[in-house]
C-alpha cells in the first residue's frame, strides 16, 4: 500500500463534509475521490476538497485505481448494497452507522469482507473518541466499583423537517432509532454488552417513522435506561453508575472532550482532547488496520457490529419499528 492512504468518497452530503475536512488533519491519509450520481454535486465537493477523481456514478468509483478505501455517507438504505458492491471491487471499506438496516443485511456485508478478503467497519466514531475511550478504562479498571446503572440519551427537534428527508421517511428507514437511539444502545453495550432482557415503547409520526423511543436493559446485575428522539431536545448526558462511584460524561456526550468522576462525595474534572470534530481518530484506526493487512478492527468488530444490529432489531421488534421495503 502506498506512503499515504487514499480514500474515496460516496455520497457527498453533510457527514461527508465533516469526514473530508477531519481527514485533512491525519497525515497518511488523502482524499482523491468522490462519487455522486448527481455529478455537479460531486464537482462542487471535489473543488472545496481539492480531490482530482469525480464521479457521476458510484460504480465508476469502484473501478478507479487509485482509491485503497471507501467512506459510504449514503442514507442508510444504501449502506449494505454499495458497501457489498465496493467489497466484490475489491474494495476497502468504511461504512457510516448504522452498518446495515437490520441483522441479515450486516451478516451479508461481513460475509463479503470475508469473502473478498477486504476491511469492513462500521464508522461508529464514538468508539474511538479519546474521552469515551479513557471512561471505557476507567470502567474497565473498576474504579467506580461493579456497575449497576447506566443512563444515555441522544435527541433533537426535527419535526420541522421535510417528510421525504432521511428522518422521518419510513422509505429510507427514518425514525430515531437507527439514526441516533444507536449511540445510546452503542454505550450500553459497550460498557455491559447484550442485556437479558429489553423492554422498549415508541412512538410515530404521521408518516409512520419512529420519533421517540425509550428502552430498558436488564443485565444480570445492572439496567441501562436509554432514550433517542426527534420532536423535543434532550440534555444528552451519560452517566455511569456503580457501586463506588460514577462517571458523567459531558453534553454531547457521543462527542464529548469532558467528563468527570464522582467518587466519596468529591468531584473531579478531566479533559481529553479530540482532533477535529472526531472523525480523525475512527480515520486513524481504519489507517492503522490497513497498515497491519486487517479486515476487521479490534476496538470495533464485525462480531461488536453484529451485536449492535442484533440489540436493535430486538427493540424494533419490541416497538413495532418496521420499514415498507422489509415486508
Amino acid at each position: 500500500m502506498a506512503d499515504k492512504i487514499r480514500w474515496g468518497i460516496l455520497g457527498p452530503g453533510k457527514i461527508a463534509h465533516s469526514f473530508a475536512k477531519d481527514l485533512k488533519l491525519v497525515d497518511n491519509g488523502v482524499l482523491v475521490a468522490v462519487a455522486s450520481r448527481n455529478k455537479p454535486r460531486a464537482e462542487a465537493f471535489a473543488k472545496e476538497y481539492g480531490t482530482d477523481e469525480i464521479f457521476g456514478s458510484y460504480e465508476e468509483l469502484f473501478e478507479s485505481d487509485k482509491v485503497d478505501v471507501i467512506y459510504i455517507a449514503t442514507p442508510h438504505t444504501g449502506h449494505a448494497e454499495w458497501a457489498i458492491k465496493a467489497m466484490k471491487k475489491g474494495k476497502n471499506v468504511l461504512c457510516e452507522k448504522p452498518l446495515g438496516i437490520n441483522s441479515n443485511e450486516v451478516k451479508r456485508m461481513v460475509s463479503a469482507a470475508k469473502e473478498n478478503n477486504v476491511f469492513l467497519m462500521e464508522a461508529m466514531w464514538s468508539r474511538f473518541n479519546p474521552t469515551i475511550r479513557k471512561v471505557k478504562r476507567l470502567v474497565d479498571e473498576g474504579q467506580i466499583g461493579n456497575l449497576k446503572y447506566l443512563h444515555a440519551d441522544f435527541a433533537f427537534y426535527a419535526m420541522d423537517r421535510d417528510e421525504k428527508g432521511r428522518l422521518l421517511n419510513p422509505d429510507l428507514a427514518g425514525g430515531s432509532l437507527l439514526d441516533i437511539g444507536i449511540y445510546p444502545i452503542f454505550l450500553s453495550y459497550l460498557m455491559l454488552g447484550k442485556p437479558q432482557r429489553i423492554q422498549a415503547s415508541s412512538k410515530f409520526h404521521t408518516t409512520g417513522a419512529e420519533i421517540q423511543t425509550s428502552m430498558l436493559f436488564d443485565y444480570p446485575n445492572a439496567q441501562a435506561l436509554l432514550y433517542s428522539g426527534l420532536n423535543a431536545y434532550s440534555e444528552m448526558v451519560a452517566k455511569i453508575s456503580g457501586d463506588e462511584g460514577a462517571i458523567l460524561i459531558h453534553p454531547r456526550w457521543h462527542e464529548s472532550q469532558k467528563y468527570s468522576v464522582e467518587k466519596d462525595g468529591e468531584t473531579e474534572y478531566f479533559e481529553v482532547p479530540k482532533i477535529g470534530k472526531g472523525y480523525s481518530h475512527e480515520i486513524a484506526e481504519v489507517h492503522q488496520c490497513l497498515k497491519n493487512g486487517k479486515i476487521q478492527s479490534t476496538l470495533w468488530s464485525h462480531q461488536n457490529s453484529l451485536d449492535l444490529i442484533a440489540i436493535m432489531d430486538a427493540v424494533r421488534a419490541k416497538t413495532g419499528i418496521s420499514f415498507p421495503f422489509e415486508s
